[in-house]
């Protein structure tokens, strides 16, 4: 109901303008700009629209709150067009004025559904400075090097995904970055260690895998931790790997790429795309981070270290913070290759991607580190005019007991267990389920069904939690055919799947669109806010309000279906309830290839 609600609110604002002229309130208030507060009803009671400042205003207007109501419905009556598209305002409470619209305007929004592949989500397009649809950048997953990807990086890779899919589909140029840690000390403890224990690892193709590289990265930061020459020659290994020593490049380069194959495993197994782009990426513009922050009066020496202090945030002997970009011994960190990378994602040059719109997916205790970083960016001038630069924070996965999730010997959970899990779970459910109802399926069937679910399951489970606070992860609850699950979003979709089994042309082709029972238009008024729900996602950047919409379709949508003959009644409302059924389809399928979820149709 996007456009209606942009329609109406131009006319509810007009109709506060004519009801309440500037010259008749407050000078002091005089250039203040009245707001009705048109928002969406927060009960199907209430109509569709309420009208809610009049509360607000009274302060200014110096009235009571239903004199003002009053006033603002006296003038919308008077607005033939308006009349056209709602009924009669209601005044309820002290205040609160409730819009309806009427019948034909909703089965006109229907009608304008029915062959918009887009659901009647706009797409729109940026310009900033001259240039036509710059990238969103979303930069999110961001494993480390040597390190199997673990429950940690469900959140961030999931959540990116998400948000590059809503950006994508709403017309956006989307850049999606994974920051992979491909620098640092710890690649000069992995490569001496490489050349001690598998010196044959440097000339034999595909001599280890990723679980021995796990297993060395740990020994070797044993070694760095108790062994002084090792921790020596790491140091100098390091400085080999930042000279281009080809024998150093060489391990560098075997470790990365054994990695990235482990990583593309579960990238593939959970539909994800990703460009990598790694810290070492940035490593030739980190000297002109220096020179930039130099140049602009930010730098400061601090006891040999170049900082950047902070304004307006304190450590804790209540001074000023300073964010270390240079260290004592001339060598870089995190920080400066994070603001190596807002320079290069904004710059709009050769030397740039040229963004309009950086997006950080990352857990919430980063959260300090990037606002440091974000605010030197944006004292240095490196943030081009209207463009955004934010960080997604999340909170953490726990066990159901409250605690971080971990295995049982108290090991961080690895990713590619957990999918093994749903998956497993899932297929065990549906066996169990096909004994029950005496069904006999292929193993083929089964595997497809159950992988989907599974990952479905997981995914759905993470996307539907508030991303800021923590949540607690629970097979039986993310598989359960009943609840906001990922398996009863999936089930609403079999039932419409199975309609057309039975007979039901879901494309029939309808002349007019004709609706008697409640539920109807209950499901109607449920499809035509799938346009609000998105354009706020680009915004919000919360997916838990995408798949509540979604959870609310599904419900109003099986309410519908077992209220409501369909199959069974009359034409011309046979086919117009088909015509239902096909777009609550149609949007819960586009709905859950938002969140990266594929769908199925039969289960």
């Amino acid at each position: 109901m996007l456009t209606i609600y942009q329609s109406l609110g131009g006319r509810v604002q007009a109709a506060l303008g004519r009801a309440f002229p500037k010259d008749t309130y407050s000078s002091k208030e005089s250039g203040y700009i009245l707001d009705p507060q048109l928002v969406s009803a927060s009960k199907p009671e209430f109509g569709d629209f309420q009208i809610n400042g009049a509360l607000q205003l009274t302060k200014i207007l110096k009235k009571p709150p239903r004199d003002i109501a009053n006033a603002i419905v006296e003038e919308l009556i008077r607005d033939e067009t308006f009349l056209e598209i709602c009924e009669l305002p209601e005044i309820a409470g002290p205040g609160f004025i409730n819009i309806t619209l009427k019948p034909q305007c909703l089965i006109r929004e229907l009608q304008e559904r029915i062959n918009d592949n887009r659901l009647g989500v706009p797409s729109i397009k940026y310009a900033l400075e001259g240039q036509s649809n710059p990238p969103v950048i979303i930069d999110f997953s961001s494993p480390n090097i040597a390190k199997e990807m673990h429950v940690g990086h469900l959140r961030s890779t999931i959540i990116g995904d998400c948000l590059a899919r809503v950006f994508e589909f709403r017309g956006h140029q989307v850049l999606r970055l994974n920051h992979v840690g491909d620098w640092g000390t710890q690649f000069g403890m992995l490569i001496t260690h490489l050349k001690q224990v598998a010196p044959e690892a440097l000339s034999t193709v595909n001599a280890i895998n990723l679980g021995d590289l796990v297993k060395f990265y740990r020994e070797a930061k044993q070694l760095f931790d108790e062994d002084k020459n090792f921790q020596r020659n790491s140091r100098e290994e390091v400085v080999k790997l930042q000279n281009g020593d080809p024998l150093s490049l060489k391990a560098w380069r075997l470790l990365c790429n054994q990695s990235r194959e482990e990583f593309q495993k579960i990238y593939d197994r959970l539909h994800i795309h990703l460009n990598e782009r790694g810290e070492s990426f940035y490593n030739p513009y980190l000297k002109e981070v220096i020179e930039s922050l130099n140049e602009s009066g930010l730098l400061v020496i601090d006891d040999g270290a170049k900082c950047v202090f902070l304004e307006g945030i304190l450590g804790k002997d209540g001074l000023p913070l300073p964010v270390i970009v240079q260290k004592r011994d001339g060598g870089f960190n995190y920080a400066t290759t994070d603001l190596a990378a807002i320079r290069y994602r904004f710059n709009n040059s050769p030397k740039g991607d040229g963004a309009c719109r950086l997006i950080y997916v990352t857990d919430a205790g980063q959260a300090n580190h990037f606002a440091g970083v974000f605010q030197i960016a944006e004292r240095a001038n490196w943030i081009p005019k209207g463009a955004r630069v934010e960080h997604v924070p999340f909170g953490l996965v726990q066990g159901e007991d409250g605690k971080k999730l971990k295995t049982r010997s108290g090991e961080t959970v690895r990713l590619r267990d957990l999918l093994d899990e749903a998956i497993n779970r899932a297929e065990a459910d549906l066996r169990r389920r096909l004994s029950d109802e005496g069904r006999i399926e292929t193993e083929e069937f089964i595997a497809h069904v159950s992988t989907t679910v599974g990952i479905a399951a997981i995914k759905y489970a993470d996307l539907s939690q508030n991303r800021v606070s923590n949540y607690q992860f629970s097979f039986d609850r993310m598989l359960s055919l009943q609840g906001n699950t990922a398996p009863y979003l999936l089930y609403a979709l079999v039932r419409i799947a199975g309609l057309a089994r039975k007979g039901g042309n879901l494309n029939a082709a309808v002349n007019e669109l004709l609706f008697i029972e409640a539920q109807e238009w209950e499901l109607i008024r449920e499809l035509l806010k799938f346009d609000e729900v998105i354009v706020n996602l680009e915004e919000e950047l919360l997916p838990n309000r995408l798949c509540n919409y979604l959870f609310e379709l599904s419900q109003t949508f099986n309410r519908f279906y077992d209220q409501v003959p369909i199959l069974k009644a009359n034409e011309p409302y046979r086919n117009c309830r088909l015509v239902l059924c096909r777009l609550t389809a149609d949007t819960l399928k586009q709905g859950m290839t938002l969140l990266g979820i594929p769908t199925l149709e039969r289960m």
